[in-house]
């Protein structure tokens, strides 16, 4: 399975939808539309292993009104 465009979210609301999502490209901030708002993850060093393969860890940095 290529998991080389999918990461684990860690961290943000603990309602959002999902925790695995695909990431273009991969080690970019991530922005996720969210309840009217945007919240931000960042690529960190770490992998997790999930029911999807082996997966880069993406931590919640902050949300945002806007996609800046």
């Amino acid at each position: 399975m290529d998991t080389s465009l999918k990461a684990f979210l860690e961290g943000g609301p603990a309602d959002l939808p999902d925790r695995i999502v695909g990431i273009t490209p991969p080690g970019v901030e991530l922005r996720l539309p969210f309840r009217g708002g945007y919240e931000h993850f960042r690529a960190t060093a770490r992998h997790r292993d999930t029911p999807q393969g082996r997966l880069p860890v993406y931590r919640w940095s902050r949300r945002s009104a806007t996609p800046d």
